[in-house]
């Protein structure tokens, strides 16, 4: 009997320790649960916080593209306003020619030059200067060659006349210089 008894507490001991098995294994499911769940939250508030940070640099991306839209806009209203305002002196002097009522050229070919060199000053002083000289030589680049001639006189592939000026401000090239140029 007491072999009966000793195999009776053994079972109970075995299911008891069964028990107390599931239940740790239980035990364990249930914290690997909950440190996924707590991994979960952490990640889905991390992935809230970079989607609200790529939300606001694309709010800040637009606002400098439309802030920078309307400094160029006025940026170029205002080198306009600038321009215009420089040339007005030369538009009053030329409406003072026509309104003087004088027979003597000779006055009036000087107002016109006094006119021109104010004009010629005031694109000096926008860095904007004319070339395209008789004798300089012919680049395709900042010339254009409407005709050619022979021209003994001047060295091949030079400008033997100017029709129209060239201005450049800078590198940049305003107008192409319209001219002949020498066989």
């Amino acid at each position: 009997m007491v072999n009966e008894e000793n195999k009776a507490v053994e079972a109970e001991e075995a299911a008891e320790v069964k028990k107390e098995t599931k239940k740790e294994k239980k035990s364990k499911k249930n914290a690997e649960v909950e440190a996924l769940k707590a991994e979960i939250e952490k990640l889905s508030s991390e992935m809230a916080a970079l989607k609200d940070s790529h939300l606001r640099t694309l709010a800040e991306y637009d606002n400098y593209r439309k802030r920078s839209q309307r400094e160029k806009e006025a940026t170029y209203g205002d080198a306009k306003g600038n321009t215009i305002k420089a040339l007005l002196p030369v538009i009053d002097n030329f409406d003072r020619a026509l309104e003087n009522q004088t027979d003597d050229v000779e006055v009036y070919r000087k107002g016109v030059e006094m006119t021109v060199t104010q004009l010629k000053e005031i694109l000096k002083n926008m860095e904007v200067e004319a070339y395209g000289e008789v004798g300089e030589e012919f680049d395709p680049n900042i010339h254009s060659a409407v005709m050619t001639v022979e021209n003994d006189e001047l060295p091949e592939n030079s400008i033997a006349a100017v029709f129209e000026k060239g201005y450049k401000m800078g590198d940049r090239i305003l107008r192409f210089a319209t001219v002949q140029v020498t066989n």
